[in-house]
């Protein structure tokens, strides 16, 4: 399906083809279960220390809300709901949002699942986190995406955001060696 805004189209069909393989630990997803665990102990501590919660607590951040942008099959979205967050996820693809929704589902873990952009959000939703992991390199306007993202923010709220870099030292080290080396 075609996507107007800051989508694009080439990449949300390539995900789109791999979007039922999302939960399988040995999949091409298999990188993202390995560091997930790495990148939710470290979200979880800056957010304790910035929102100013016991960071051993069960679920340290009931009453906060996020949005995790591209949120794929929910591989974040779901470990952050756990940890009490008010957890919406979206994705252009709308295979991916069908795929984590049931995934949820199964898990019992409640987290919204919307298939959209940034700029297709009401306006008026605001959230404390705004993820944005992995996905900058698949826009084609990195800026208007950003930007879009970013007015999700409540006041004070905090943007995490990672990427891969498009140099092919990037590619060799990330993406041969996830693919490839895992």
């Amino acid at each position: 399906p075609r996507h107007d805004g800051t989508a694009s189209p080439e990449e949300v069909a390539r995900f789109t083809a791999m979007a039922e393989t999302w939960w399988d630990p040995d999949g091409k997803f298999k990188p993202l279960h390995r560091f997930n665990p790495v990148r939710l102990e470290l979200m979880r501590r800056h957010f304790a220390a910035r929102f100013g919660r016991d960071e051993s607590a069960i679920r340290p951040f009931e009453g906060f809300t996020l949005l995790d942008v591209g949120c794929g099959g929910g591989l974040l979205s779901e470990p952050l709901a756990r940890m009490g967050f008010s957890v919406t996820g979206i994705d252009a693809g709308d295979r991916n949002v069908a795929v984590a929704r049931l995934h949820a589902e199964q898990s019992g873990v409640p987290v919204e699942y919307l298939a959209a952009t940034p700029e297709r959000l009401d306006p008026a939703r605001m959230f404390d986190v705004v993820l944005c992991m992995e996905v900058v390199e698949h826009v084609p306007d990195v800026a208007a995406f950003l930007d879009h993202a970013c007015a999700r923010l409540k006041p004070g709220g905090v943007f995490v955001g990672a990427t891969l870099n498009r140099t092919l030292k990037a590619y060799a080290l990330a993406v041969v060696g996830a693919e490839y080396i895992m």
